[in-house]
């Protein structure tokens, strides 16, 4: 026990997606142009809600909000994940590595928060549309994007003092191209059930609290919809929060399977897959999402367009 403190590895090797040879550069090329669609798509949106005065409402505010995070939530991950496609040993310091563990975690908190708080702001303008503007006012929306950032810089916390209370020696390959709680801590010299489990519970606490609440908010909104008596007004109320259920739906469903489920062996092939598919391709089908589907944000952009 006196080693329970002391961390003998200084570095981690990160084994990547384990793919052939041969299909490293296709891929670096394919991750590069989404990372890159990505960071424009999630830059065109907080330009438009910046810029654009109409779009100065808590709906468009907390999109901007969210394509910020967006931006540093995928840049934790993909630049250190192309460049283990590029390189045959693909090493992070130590302290490298709990450093991207705790912005994932940290960007990755803010977006279930503002993914719940938007389904609020939904649930108000759709059920409680006339009085909408009291009850989410321009200090209430600040309050509310106050509270993501806090929840999301201190949140993560709690997990990091958790893995780092673990002693690390022997192997410093990681079978992951990120810095995850479960394959750090198969690389403990101690192994404690009781850390383990802290570490899903405090996870499994955020993903439900916040998806639980965003649960009830479409539940309610749904109610509300189904009792408009027209197909037209059924379809236009169902319109505005659509393309936040489909983000909503995608983002819940792969942290779910990744973080929320019995214990057990589970493929690791599978687990990148997903990985990939909540750190890469979301980041990028949100502002696609949300651009196509909204049509006050197509306005605004073709009017900056014909201006420019």
């Amino acid at each position: 026990m006196q080693g329970r403190n002391q961390t003998q590895v200084k570095e981690f090797l990160l084994r990547g997606l384990s793919i052939h040879q041969s299909a490293r550069i296709p891929l670096f090329i394919f991750f590069l142009v989404v990372y890159i669609l990505t960071l424009v798509g999630n830059m065109i949106i907080i330009t438009l809600v910046w810029s654009a005065p109409r779009l100065h409402k808590p709906m468009y505010i907390f999109l901007g909000n969210l394509s910020f995070v967006e931006i540093w939530y995928t840049t934790s991950i993909v630049p250190k994940m192309l460049s283990g496609l590029l390189f045959r040993i693909n090493s992070i310091s130590f302290s490298g590595c709990f450093l991207q563990f705790y912005f994932f975690f940290c960007f990755g908190t803010m977006e279930c928060t503002l993914l719940t708080v938007m389904g609020y702001d939904r649930y108000l303008a759709i059920c409680h549309p006339l009085r909408y503007n009291i009850l989410m006012n321009s200090k209430i929306c600040s309050c509310l994007v106050a509270f993501c950032w806090i929840c999301g810089f201190i949140w993560p916390l709690a997990l990091i003092s958790l893995v780092l209370r673990q002693p690390f020696c022997g192997s410093n390959e990681l079978n992951h191209f990120l810095c995850d709680p479960g394959p750090l801590l198969e690389h403990s010299c101690i192994r404690s059930y009781g850390t383990e489990v802290a570490i899903s519970g405090c996870i499994a606490l955020l993903v439900l609290c916040t998806f639980f609440f965003t649960f009830i908010s479409y539940t309610f909104i749904i109610k509300t919809i189904i009792k408009i008596p027209s197909s037209s007004g059924r379809l236009k109320a169902f319109s505005t929060c659509a393309s936040h259920l489909i983000v909503v739906t995608i983002f819940f469903g792969c942290v779910m399977y990744m973080y929320i489920r019995p214990p057990g062996n589970h493929p690791f092939y599978m687990d990148k897959v997903v990985a990939v598919f909540y750190t890469v391709v979301t980041p990028l089908l949100n502002p696609v999402i949300y651009t196509l589907r909204n049509k006050e944000v197509l306005q605004v952009m073709k009017k900056l367009m014909q201006i420019h």
